[in-house]
């Protein structure tokens, strides 16, 4: 699109146009760059990985992905679940307490923050309860 949406001052000079360019050349200046791939990385031999002795495990065996503990699973989760319901009551709560403080109900406010500590004490017994797991 040579065309800009502002025409053209008559009085400002030509801009110059400006070079091509260069020829796309393959390769790099630093000719040691243009050597083969096992000339530049002779550590890296043909059958690296699967050949290579130094490699003793080849990644996860069968069954990977499945839970090897599921008493401990299914521990977590419910760890999990009770948590996050602690944490949406938190969330409820402060809510309220807010709405509370704001009307100039105070004492149904530090009720409400009352509410708020216990709840945090119970996630924090929660996560007191089974060190090991962390």
């Amino acid at each position: 699109m040579s065309e800009t949406p502002f025409p053209r001052d008559p009085g400002a000079p030509e801009a110059p146009e400006p070079p091509p360019p260069p020829a796309y050349t393959p390769g790099s200046a630093q000719p040691r760059l243009n050597r083969p791939v096992h000339e530049r990385y002779p550590q890296i031999r043909p059958t690296s990985g699967y050949g290579d002795p130094r490699v003793r495990h080849t990644g996860p065996g069968p069954g990977a992905g499945t839970e090897q503990e599921p008493e401990r699973s299914s521990k977590l989760s419910a760890r999990l679940a009770l948590a996050l319901t602690v944490v949406i009551g938190q969330l409820w709560g402060l809510t309220i307490v807010v709405d509370e403080w704001m009307s100039g109900d105070t004492g149904t406010a530090w009720w409400g923050a009352g509410f708020l500590v216990l709840s945090f004490l119970v996630v924090l017994g929660l996560w007191l309860i089974d060190p090991k797991d962390r």
